[in-house]
């Protein structure tokens, strides 16, 4: 039977576990899980996180919020994040590649087709992509979206079964429920203009997302008939977890 293909997207509170620091011990926790799935679903994954690497080894001298600052730290972080994912997946027996693609990419018919063939003898030879931004010459994942957009692009462009995700939440809340302060996990949804009405315009701490962008990734890959999975990435075995349905999440069919 062939394997069914999940496009994990981690943003940088995930992998941040919300602290300041990039965190070995949540990337160990996917690394276990896509051991314990790989025979039936292979994985690629977005990563954000290339920032907030860096933040970990440099202090720059400028303004931390001015955008070539930002760029500068994601070419400095982004080798660093791959070591941290190189080391915890080979000690797990995954091998990792990094793909870094730009919004442009998928504009020309001829890119898009190099980057699914080549991520596709990767997946072929069980080698893990794990995608970024290229940070350093384009700026939309440091301004908008935290790599949602890239995400659901990508999925689009892989033809991937279910897009993942990950967030700081047990998926998308009810309006009311927040206000109430006992949030209250949407758990099915199919119409996204019903969605658009429960979110509010929070955005996570070290991201440059929030729900808003999650649902304008979802309705990409919605269109691309894609199922999309919200899920609260900081709990441990949470892909695991949601296949079982033993927790709260919020799924986009």
């Amino acid at each position: 039977m062939a394997k069914k293909r999940i496009l994990l997207k981690i943003g940088s509170n995930t992998l941040t576990k919300e602290t300041n620091h990039i965190s070995r011990g949540k990337i160990e926790d996917i690394g276990m899980q896509i051991a314990a799935l790989k025979d039936e679903y292979e994985f690629i994954i977005v990563s954000s996180g290339a920032i907030a690497a860096a933040k970990q080894f440099v202090k720059l001298d400028n303004n931390d919020k001015e955008v070539f600052v930002k760029q500068a730290l994601a070419s400095i972080g982004q080798p660093h994040l791959m070591r941290i994912y190189h080391e915890n997946f080979s000690d797990l027996g995954l091998h990792t590649s990094q793909c870094l693609l730009s919004y442009s990419d998928f504009e020309k018919e001829q890119t898009k087709v190099n980057i699914v063939n080549t991520i596709n003898v990767l997946v072929k030879n069980n080698y893990i992509p794990i995608i970024n931004e290229n940070d350093t010459v384009a700026t939309d994942e440091i301004k908008f979206g935290d790599n949602d957009k890239l995400a659901a692009l990508t999925a689009v462009l892989l033809n991937v079964d279910i897009l993942i995700i990950a967030t700081n939440t047990n998926g998308i809340y009810t309006k009311a429920s927040i206000h109430s302060e006992k949030p209250e996990t949407i758990d099915l949804v199919s119409d996204l203009s019903q969605l658009e009405k429960e979110i509010g315009d929070s955005k996570s701490s070290h991201g440059t997302g929030g729900m808003q962008s999650k649902i304008e990734a979802a309705a990409i890959a919605k269109e691309g008939k894609i199922e999309t999975w919200i899920i609260n990435g900081l709990e441990d075995n949470f892909i695991l977890n949601a296949i079982k349905n033993t927790i709260p999440f919020t799924k986009i069919v």
